[in-house]
C-alpha cells in the first residue's frame, strides 16, 4: 500500500486555489479612492472644469415627455442649478432676446421655454444638467452649443470653427473610478470573502465623504427658500384670489380647498376626493385639479362678499416648495386641531418654525403658547411678531367627539384662534392641556406638534434632507430652514 508520495506525478491530487490579493494592496486601492473623493469634494462641483474665456456654463430645456410631462420654468431651473429661485432673473437677463435655434427668444419672465433651447447660466451653477459650451456669439444665449446637444460647439450665431468640449460631471468621474476600482478588485479576488468586506468598506467611505457635501448644499437651498419666502408677497395674493373662486355662492356650495400651489404659468388646487371643479380646471390625478395662471375660475366672481368670506376664515401657509421648486400652500383652518411632525427632530422642528414664521407674516398679534415636551427636543423661537402668552390651566371641556382620523373629507373649517407649540412629544398632562385647548369641544386652538401626538387629524413625516411627506395630501415638500 502506497501513500500520495508514491503515485506517479500525473495521479497525484492537484488543489485549485482561488485568486487572492494581498490585503495591503486592497487597503491601498480603497485608500486612493478615499483621497481621491477628499480632494473632489474639496475642489466642489464647479471646480473640475472651469469656464474659460470661451466656455460657459448652459441648461438644455428637455422634452416634457423625458422629465415626467412637466417643462422647465427658469425659477426651477434657478432651484436647481443656482439654490435660489430668486435668481431666475439673472438667467433671464443672460438670455433675454437670443434667437434659439427654433428661431423663438426669452423676451420675458412668463414666457414658456421651449425643449431644445439652450439656456446660458451663471458661472457659479452646478449640480445636474449643467455642461459646458463653446461661447462664439460673444453673448452666450442661443450662441452656446452644449456638449451632446447635436449642435457643435463652436457653430452659434458666429460660428466660423468646430471643436468639441468634453466635460467630465463629478458624479462621472466617481463612477468611472469605482468601475476601474471594482474590475481591479474583481479581477485578482474573485469569491474572497475578504473582497466583499473591503468593496462595502470603500462604498461606506464614498458615503460618509459624500454626505457632509450633499447635506451642506441641501442646508443651502433650504435656506434660500426661507429668504425667498420672506420676500414674496405676491404668491401669497394669488393663493389667497385662487381660494376666492371657491367660496360658497348661490349657485354653488363651497369646495373645501386642502392645499395649493401657485406660480406663474399655473395654479394647482387639492380637493377633497368627492369634489369636482369645472372648466377651465382639468383633473390630475383625483384630488388634483389645475388651471392655466391667466384663466381664473367661474365659482366667486371677484369682489363679492361670498369671495371675501372664505379667503378671511382660512389661513394659508407656505408649507415648502415641491419637486418643481413651486410653493406650496396648506390652510390651517382645515386641520381639526392638531398637526403632529415626526421623524428627524431638527427637521421637524424647521417646519413648525416655518409655519410660525407664515403666520406671523400674514397675522401679526396671534396669540401662541409652548409647551415643552421631550427634553432633548430641538426649541422653538417664537417670532416678535407674535404674542406669546404663558401657559394657562385647561379651560373646561365639552364631551370630545369621536377622532376621525387622518382622512381629508372630515376636515371641517376651524377659524385660527391661537396656536399651541408643543416641543417634543407632550406627556401626560401636556396631552390633556394639548386636547382641551385644540380637541374635539376645546377652546379652539390649533396646535403643533414637531413629535408625536396620536390625537392630531394630520400627520406628517421630516426627514435629514428636509423633505417633509404630507399623506394626506400625497405629497412630499421641502420646507425652509
Amino acid at each position: 500500500m502506497s501513500n500520495g508520495a508514491g503515485r506517479p506525478p500525473e495521479h497525484r491530487p492537484r488543489t485549485v486555489s482561488a485568486p487572492s490579493i494581498p490585503r495591503v494592496l486592497l487597503h491601498a486601492l480603497t485608500t486612493l479612492l478615499a483621497a481621491f473623493l477628499v480632494a473632489l469634494a474639496a475642489a466642489g462641483p464647479a471646480a473640475a472644469a472651469p469656464p474659460g474665456d470661451d466656455l460657459v456654463k448652459v441648461f438644455v430645456v428637455q422634452d416634457p415627455a423625458r422629465t415626467g410631462g412637466q417643462l422647465a420654468t427658469l425659477p426651477s431651473i434657478a432651484a436647481a442649478v443656482l439654490g435660489d429661485p430668486a435668481r431666475a432673473d439673472e438667467i433671464l437677463r443672460l438670455n433675454q432676446g437670443q434667437t434659439q435655434k427654433d428661431g423663438g427668444a426669452l423676451t420675458g419672465p412668463g414666457d414658456q421655454l421651449h425643449p431644445g433651447w439652450i439656456l446660458r447660466l451663471p458661472q457659479d451653477a452646478s449640480g445636474p444638467g449643467v455642461q459646458l459650451a463653446r461661447d462664439t456669439s460673444g453673448q452666450g444665449g442661443g450662441g452656446s452649443a452644449p456638449p451632446g446637444s447635436g449642435q457643435p460647439a463652436g457653430a452659434g450665431t458666429g460660428g466660423g470653427q468646430s471643436s468639441t468640449v468634453l466635460t467630465i460631471p463629478l458624479a462621472a468621474a466617481v463612477a468611472l473610478l469605482g468601475a476601474v476600482l471594482l474590475a481591479l478588485v474583481t479581477a485578482g479576488i474573485v469569491g474572497r470573502r475578504t473582497v466583499r468586506a473591503g468593496w462595502s468598506a470603500a462604498g461606506r467611505a464614498l458615503g460618509r465623504l459624500g454626505e457632509p457635501a450633499r447635506r451642506r448644499r441641501r442646508l443651502a437651498q433650504r435656506q434660500a427658500t426661507g429668504r425667498w419666502f420672506d420676500a414674496d408677497a405676491e404668491s401669497v395674493r394669488r393663493a389667497y384670489d385662487a381660494l376666492g373662486e371657491f367660496a360658497a355662492t348661490d349657485r354653488a356650495p363651497e369646495r373645501a380647498v386642502h392645499a395649493l400651489s401657485v406660480d406663474p404659468r399655473e395654479v394647482t388646487v387639492w380637493l377633497s376626493p368627492s369634489e369636482t371643479a369645472d372648466a377651465p380646471w382639468t383633473n390630475v390625478d383625483g384630488t388634483r385639479w389645475r388651471r392655466p395662471a391667466g384663466a381664473p375660475g367661474p365659482y366667486a366672481p371677484s369682489g363679492t362678499a361670498q369671495a371675501a368670506a372664505a379667503p378671511s376664515a382660512a389661513c394659508l401657509v407656505r408649507a415648502g416648495t415641491d419637486a418643481d421648486g413651486r410653493p406650496v400652500f396648506v390652510d390651517l383652518s382645515r386641520l381639526d386641531g392638531v398637526l403632529s411632525v415626526t421623524g428627524e427632530k431638527a427637521v421637524a422642528r424647521d417646519v413648525v418654525q416655518n409655519l410660525l414664521a407664515e403666520i406671523a407674516r400674514t397675522r401679526p398679534g396671534t396669540p401662541v403658547t409652548v409647551l415643552r415636551g421631550a427634553a432633548d427636543a430641538p426649541p422653538v423661537l417664537v417670532p416678535p411678531s407674535l404674542r406669546q402668552v404663558p401657559q394657562t390651566g385647561p379651560p373646561a371641556v365639552a364631551a370630545p367627539a369621536p377622532a376621525r382620523g387622518t382622512v381629508r373629507a372630515a376636515a371641517s373649517r376651524r377659524p385660527l384662534q391661537g396656536l399651541v407649540v408643543v416641543a417634543g412629544t407632550p406627556d401626560g398632562r401636556e396631552a390633556a392641556e394639548l386636547a382641551a385647548l385644540c380637541g374635539p369641544g376645546g377652546a379652539g386652538w390649533t396646535g403643533l406638534v414637531y413629535g408625536g401626538s396620536p390625537d392630531a387629524h394630520w400627520h406628517w413625516y421630516a426627514d435629514g434632507e428636509g423633505r417633509v411627506d404630507i399623506p394626506v395630501l400625497d405629497l412630499k415638500v421641502t420646507v425652509p430652514a
